[in-house]
């Protein structure tokens, strides 16, 4: 217990002094339990008399409380007022943090809680199966891994498994100096705009956007240029005639559309980064899950002035806790990243990169990917086909085979009455997460955002069925 004593007078005066002003400024609560005699004697190194003196001067004005068989305790003191201190005035956060707080605090679609079919978008399905697996990687990599921290961009045989991974799948060709190990997708945004972005540096965004990006980016002090996608992606002949400092797109899956970026699209906007001298930051998401064909070739492989950014991710395809993603970095930029990397939090933790290195180079990874995309894609097909039954021609689908949701177009709905939809859904059990929230300018028309990863297929054609419920009883208004 901490107390300091003010050398006036004798020491059990001293001492009562100090418990007294402790008990009144509320640092010693009401009911909390005194130390005893002795141990409090040895602490303040007083002889336990003087401490004795001290209990019962308290008790006597009531401060304390006496209990036979088990100590002093603190008086209830509420009918005495509390003694009023000046406040000292606070100095006022950076501007960082300013901005940070109120981005946290936008209006944003709160998660449903407490519903029998939540349709939450954003998180990966969740395998029992992986679950058993990468345990037994753990216990393997903590018993064989050298615990200390050694290198900054991450533990080189993940490095050396993401970039043949890579190589494979996204047709991306890298080698283990490019590739840095960062905790999640959050951390490669927030570390592109520390290393890339000054207070109001312009950064052109997708209309509409991953919304956490959009956070990240203001807080930082961005100036957001939002350019709109169609069908194809982000509209090229949109961009700015102004150089932007970054431009920040999903182009294998848009995020929130599915919208695919198209290959002349994909070279209009190399060109432009080329011409326009600033870089891309490609987040590719879930370019793992397509459901139609092999996984599409990554804006990053068609780069040849080495202006992209790639940013790719383990947590969406394992599972949210795992924290790992991983970035491929321009050779002019390597050094900046490895700085802010080191000043952040010096790396990743290194018994989990060990062990998701071990999971894939033995195949478990590559396996685990195969049984995601299938039981994916038989989700998504009993999504979109009990959607079709249940709202039949009141809603519009964005059926493009890829990724872990589904935008649903709402026709003839303003945004208050898909706010009431989603709210009297909610009182049916059914979770909705409306698309308009990642816009930055109101969209023209509303929609859904219909995650089928955390529901079985029996759950989502049930799902779609209150789905249509809910849709009469606001036709029938």
């Amino acid at each position: 217990m901490y107390l300091e004593l003010d050398g006036r007078g004798p020491l059990y005066e001293q001492l009562t002094r100090a418990l007294k002003a402790s008990i009144l400024d509320g640092r010693i609560t009401a009911g909390t339990q005194l130390p005893p005699t002795r141990e409090l004697a040895d602490e303040l190194e007083l002889s336990r008399t003087t401490v004795l003196a001290a209990y019962e001067q308290l008790r006597a004005e009531g401060y304390i409380d006496g209990r036979v068989g088990s100590g002093s305790y603190v008086s209830d003191l509420r009918a005495r007022p509390a003694p009023q201190h000046a406040k000292k005035e606070i100095q006022a956060p950076s501007r960082y943090a300013q901005r940070a707080r109120a981005v946290r605090d936008w209006d944003i679609p709160r998660m449903h809680r407490n519903v029998r079919y939540n349709l939450q978008y954003g998180n990966p399905q969740i395998n029992p199966a992986l679950n058993n697996a990468w345990g037994r990687e753990l216990a393997r990599a903590a018993a064989y891994t050298r615990l200390n921290i050694t290198e900054v961009a991450g533990v080189g045989a993940l490095r050396k498994q993401t970039c043949d991974y890579l190589a494979r799948r996204r047709g991306v060709h890298a080698e283990p100096d490019d590739v840095l190990i960062v905790a999640g997708t959050q951390q490669a945004i927030d570390l592109t705009a520390r290393v890339l972005l000054n207070e109001g540096d312009p950064v052109v965004l997708e209309e509409p956007h991953y919304f956490s990006a959009h956070q990240a980016l203001v807080a930082h002090g961005a100036t957001l240029i939002p350019v709109n996608t169609d069908d194809e992606g982000m509209i090229c002949r949109q961009l700015p005639d102004d150089s932007p400092r970054l431009i920040y797109v999903t182009p294998s899956h848009h995020f929130p559309t599915g919208a695919v970026m198209s290959l002349q699209r994909r070279v209009e906007l190399l060109r432009y980064a080329g011409e326009h001298n600033c870089w891309i930051l490609e987040d590719d998401y879930d370019g793992e899950f397509r459901y139609d064909a092999h996984p599409l070739a990554a804006l990053r492989a068609l780069d040849e002035a080495d202006r992209v950014i790639y940013v790719g991710t383990f947590s969406k395809v394992m599972f949210g806790g795992l924290r790992l993603a991983y970035m491929v970095l321009p050779a002019a930029l390597r050094v900046d990243f490895l700085n802010a990397k080191y000043l952040g939090d010096i790396a990743c933790p290194v018994i989990e990169q060990a062990a998701l290195a071990r999971f894939m180079e033995d195949g478990g990874f590559e396996r685990h990917l195969r049984l995601a995309r299938k039981e994916l894609k038989a989700r998504r097909e009993a999504t979109i086909a009990s959607l079709r039954e249940h709202a039949g021609d009141r809603i519009q689908i964005s059926d493009t085979p890829a990724g872990m949701h589904v935008v649903a177009w709402l026709r003839d709905y303003d945004r208050a009455r898909c706010e009431a939809l989603i709210a009297y859904a909610h009182e049916r059990g059914l979770g909705l997460y409306p698309i308009s929230p990642l816009y930055i300018h109101p969209p023209q028309r509303q929609g859904l955002i219909l995650g089928y990863c955390g529901l079985s297929v029996a759950e989502l054609r049930e799902a779609m069925q209150l789905l249509g419920q809910c849709l009469d009883h606001f036709e029938a208004m």
